[in-house]
């Protein structure tokens, strides 16, 4: 160090000793000559036409310099004409984030959150310039849209990452080089792991990044490196993306109302992938959804990882909204803004020809308003997913859910007392950190107390930056976890197999989705309780007309008698063509 300043004082030294003798020349030109310094004018010149280093030191910025006293009109006039500075970047034109043509393929794993998430970024992609190709082979960007809630999941990636890099190697030199992306929550969670395992990845994106995907692409294209943006937002939720749909031919749609969770489950890594709930304004749901209705969509799913407990805080409205009795949080009471209720209740109106569904939800923001709209509202399906987790309280303490067993079955209660008709649908992880034999039975048990008619059932498996994985070791052995979720499929079947027997006999409206995977002489739909339903291919009167004809297809709401029933599917038999107001202002008479 001391070196390196004395160096610096020596150069500072020598530059002012010239500078000396310039200025002594300049003003005695005779000396000049007497001296034989005539070379020296040439040197002068250069001089006092450029600044030299201590004239630049001594015109440096001051502490006046630092500061301004501007009017705010001034300011913001200011920025109006400096803004489009903000948005360039010097060394990548604007021209350069077009896709050019360039043709990007998506897979997509997970949830339903996922499917949306990739049709947010097909919109955006779309009017960069790029086009879809529908099979990996024709194209120039493969985009993975990850999961990471459970290991499996990511084992998948990992997998398909392998093939991808040998398909890259094997590239013909005469194509531009093949880009792979990682999108989600396994890009946020592994960003590090991804780089340096995985060389062949060129652009890793959040959740919340998906809006800068066309300049991470560029960047990666017209550089070397790999081009990351794993940043999570405080507000982002691509209110103003509007979704581009994969399958334009689906009569069923997704749309997501908010993002994050702020439940913090000790399972769970969702709130350290996804980031802070935030949601969408109400106004540009309803707007999504009546433009979706125009596409010919018959059914749309409200999504969010907590999304009864939306609030639209874009308004100045203030509602104070009580949570399930006996439930509690990790965070203080919300206030302020539109809540769910309000939401499902302004969609239902704005396309009361359509079905509504939800998920996923939290049991503890199930208040009787939500109750009220599905229950008055025929079009907003009546089935609810129970999210239970554990059967067992203390279990359910350990994964800070916020509800003891007997909350759980006197929600359930109070529910079906609102909803007689209800279906239920619920989550369940065996095996969870320290789970007693004699814990698990509570959970089998209330399996087999409510009876669900779907339930999604899961191994317990370990994530990094949890709560979990801070607190606790994952001490059940592999082959007790893999009994348990038998156990537990059986409770669920035995269950859901009695619930459907019910349906026998029984008039059931069922949106037709497309043909059956066994028989092309069949249809499968859905009735309101989300209940796989097959029928026969047939010619149907419409009702409500003077006796008029058609074939079931795609998008009709049938009416159906139920034959027979097992745990997973309805066999009935297509009796008319009708629609949602037809079928239950019928029924209601």
């Amino acid at each position: 160090m001391k070196l390196r300043w004395q160096l610096v004082r020596s150069c500072l030294h020598q530059q002012w000793r010239s500078q000396s003798n310039t200025a002594a020349i300049a003003a005695n030109p005779r000396t000049g000559e007497a001296t034989g310094a005539t070379e020296v004018k040439p040197t002068a010149n250069k001089l006092t036409a450029r600044e030299t280093f201590v004239e630049r030191v001594v015109r440096g910025p001051g502490l006046k310099d630092f500061f301004t006293v501007k009017s705010k009109r001034q300011l913001q006039k200011d920025d109006e004409e400096h803004s489009h500075l903000l948005d360039s970047i010097p060394y990548l034109s604007e021209l350069d984030y077009s896709g050019h043509g360039r043709q990007v393929h998506f897979e997509v794993y997970g949830c339903q959150m996922n499917t949306n998430d990739t049709e947010v970024v097909w919109s955006i992609l779309q009017k960069n310039g790029y086009e879809r190709a529908k099979d990996a082979a024709e194209a120039d960007v493969i985009m993975l849209v990850t999961c990471a809630v459970r290991d499996g999941a990511e084992q998948k990636i990992w997998n398909r990452l392998r093939h991808l890099r040998a398909m890259k190697e094997r590239r013909s030199n005469k194509r531009a080089p093949l880009q792979l992306a990682i999108l989600g929550c396994m890009a946020e969670r592994l960003k590090e792991r991804l780089l340096e395992q995985e060389q062949s990845v060129d652009v890793i994106a959040g959740p919340d990044s998906y809006k800068d995907l066309p300049r991470l692409l560029a960047i990666n294209q017209h550089g070397s490196n790999a081009a990351i943006n794993v940043l999570l937002s405080l507000d982002e939720t691509y209110a103003d993306v509007m979704p581009v749909r994969l399958n334009a031919d689906s009569t069923t749609a997704f749309v997501s109302i908010m993002r994050g969770c702020d439940n913090m489950c000790s399972y769970c890594i969702v709130p350290f992938t996804r980031g802070r709930e935030r949601s969408r304004p109400l106004d540009s749901i309803v707007r999504e959804v009546q433009a979706l209705q125009k596409q010919g969509v018959k059914e749309v799913t409200l999504l969010g990882q907590n999304v009864n407990s939306y609030r639209d805080k874009s308004t100045q409205h203030a509602e104070q909204v009580n949570m399930a009795p006996g439930f509690s949080t990790v965070y203080k009471p919300k206030v302020g803004g539109l809540p769910f209720s309000t939401l499902l209740q302004s969609v239902a109106e704005a396309v009361p020809e359509m079905r509504i569904r939800f998920t996923s939800p939290h049991p503890k923001d199930f208040s009787d308003e939500v109750l009220h709209v599905i229950r008055d509202y025929p079009n907003v399906c009546k089935q609810l997913h129970l999210p239970a987790q554990s059967g067992n309280t203390e279990v359910l303490a350990r994964m800070r859910r916020g509800y003891t067993r007997e909350a759980y079955l006197k929600l359930v209660e109070h529910i079906r007392s609102i909803l007689p008709t209800v279906g239920l649908s619920s989550d369940f992880i065996c095996g969870f950190c320290g789970e007693t034999d004699a814990e698990f039975e509570d959970t089998v048990s209330l399996i087999e107390a409510v009876r669900y008619n779907v339930a999604f059932l899961f191994a317990y498996s370990m994530r990094e930056k949890t709560t979990a994985h801070r607190r606790y070791k994952d001490d059940v052995p592999a082959d007790v976890k893999n009994a348990r979720l038998q156990r537990m499929v059986q409770a669920f079947r035995a269950g859901a197999s009695e619930l459907h027997k019910l349906y026998v006999g029984q008039q059931q409206l069922i949106l037709i989705e497309g043909k059956s995977k066994r028989s092309e002489s069949h249809w499968f739909g859905r009735n309101e309780a989300n209940i796989k339903v097959i029928v026969s291919a047939a010619e149907l009167p419409i009702a409500k007309t003077n006796g008029s004809l058609k074939h079931i297809d795609v998008g009709d709401f049938v009416v159906a008698r139920i034959d027979e029933s097992n745990s997973q599917v309805l066999k009935g038999t297509p009796l008319q063509i009708s629609s949602i107001g037809s079928y239950y202002s019928s029924i209601n008479i």
